[in-house]
């Protein structure tokens, strides 16, 4: 089995509702990286957009089909979430795609009813794990990061990944609840968010990180594009674990 992981975070800004401008942007940034997965933010190719009938796209469509043909092209996995358009209803989809073009789907669970959110997209309604490179990575988008039951550490995940675009103005709430997401969960907490002003005048200044287990800082990433590479060990993380036995204690409960 691997024991560590390379991962390569992508702060970037975002071409509003312009999937191809900034995916062409993208590319040429990440096509000479050496890693195992690549992190994009939420919603990487538009922006946080409210307005799916303009930018979402179906499961074969342009961006699908541009994180595929990367992963393979680069022999890593690529993730983030994208607007799409499924069985004429819209979701705020996270992909994992792999060289061998296996994908796998979260939808968004917590939808963001300030931002009215909830009013053009549908909630998903259940959570994955991920095995990956010797990994069992847990999956989150944005507003999930509020809800400390839905990122309950039930079933032994090594890394709760949130991708997101989270404004500035709540960057203090950005980095308090992922301290705490990795805590109270004994694991790896892998966050990327995005950088620029959207077009609803909303700033975002990354924010990036990883953090240990024990909340210990690994990596942050200032308010600059930046592709930020770092390797995670399984040993380490079972190490923590092993002399501090804090997920032997917690509750027990199943969703309903």
């Amino acid at each position: 089995m691997q024991d560590s992981i390379n991962i390569t975070l992508v702060q970037t800004d975002i071409q509003w509702m312009d999937s191809k401008a900034t995916l062409s942007y993208l590319e040429k940034q990440i096509q000479n990286i050496k890693t195992d997965l690549i992190v994009l933010p939420e919603m990487f190719g538009t922006g946080f957009c409210m307005e799916p009938l303009k930018v979402a796209e179906a499961m074969n469509g342009f961006s699908v089909n541009w994180m595929l043909q990367m992963a393979k092209k680069m022999n890593c996995a690529i993730c983030g979430s994208l607007s799409i358009k499924e069985n004429d209803k819209f979701y705020n989809r996270f992909l994992f795609v792999t060289p061998d073009g296996i994908q796998s789907i979260y939808d968004k669970k917590h939808l963001f009813t300030y931002g009215k959110e909830d009013e053009v997209y549908n909630a998903g309604e259940k959570s994955i794990l991920i095995s990956y490179k010797g990994f069992r990575i847990k999956p989150f988008v944005c507003y999930d990061l509020r809800f400390p039951v839905w990122s309950r550490n039930t079933d032994q995940y090594d890394i709760a990944l949130y991708v997101a675009n989270w404004p500035a103005k709540r960057a203090f709430a950005w980095s308090s609840l992922l301290t705490a997401r990795a805590i109270e969960n004994m694991s790896y907490v892998v966050a990327v968010n995005r950088l620029g002003i959207d077009g609803n005048n909303l700033r975002y200044q990354g924010d990036s990180q990883v953090i240990g287990p024990l909340g210990e800082l690994i990596t942050h990433c200032e308010d600059e594009p930046v592709m930020r590479q770092l390797t995670l060990k399984k040993a380490s993380l079972i190490t923590t674990r092993n002399q501090f036995k804090f997920l032997e204690d917690k509750d027990n409960f199943e969703f309903i």
